[in-house]
């Protein structure tokens, strides 16, 4: 059988982005990782980036449905994420679900998403903080203002450059994120 017969079946993205996103965003958030308040702002943010123009006859997806694929691909891991599976949740061929997840990410490392995404906190947001950590933590932290954590974000495959620089201690490759968390729980700044 050619390649390019393979049949598909239908598509899990748009039940997800029109029934789950309005009527059960518990179930929106399980797919994608965040709120549906924060993918629209996200879809608001970089839908003009010129990552999702071009001069062809035939049109792009819309934003909303290749921030949604590159979304749910971050979000699984092993097997889940291979390009067939990310492929058959979103109706689509594994070359689209390559050239979205490559929008999308040329769209938010750009540096004006960048600065209007993450910035530090203020001086005096800083010093309120100081306050809040003094006030409920022991007296040694009295001085901090926010919190930092790291995590491993699992890469499904070896990275094709430098791929051996990915490998951590946990017998697999990933990615290395150092969280800086402000004491209202809110992200400041992701490393």
């Amino acid at each position: 059988m050619p390649r390019d017969t393979l049949p598909r079946g239908p598509s899990y993205l748009h039940h997800v982005l029109i029934a789950l996103k309005n009527q059960r965003s518990d179930h929106f958030h399980h797919q994608f990782r965040i709120n549906p308040s924060t993918f629209d702002a996200i879809v608001a943010t970089i839908k003009l980036d010129p990552i999702f123009a071009n001069s062809s006859n035939n049109a792009q997806m819309p934003v909303e449905e290749q921030l949604a694929i590159a979304l749910y691909r971050f979000g699984r891991d092993g097997n889940g994420a291979g390009l067939q599976e990310v492929a058959n949740w979103g109706g689509v061929g594994k070359g689209t679900v390559t050239l979205a997840t490559r929008r999308v990410m040329t769209a938010v490392l750009r540096p004006e998403f960048m600065e209007n995404a993450v910035h530090y906190p203020s001086e005096d947001a800083k010093e309120e903080a100081k306050r809040w950590v003094h006030k409920h933590s022991c007296h040694a932290w009295r001085n901090g203002w926010c919190f930092v954590d790291g995590t491993l974000i699992p890469l499904a495959i070896r990275p094709p450059w430098f791929g051996e620089s990915y490998w951590d201690r946990k017998d697999r490759y990933s990615l290395n994120a150092q969280v800086f968390i402000f004491c209202d729980c809110v992200v400041t700044f992701l490393l």
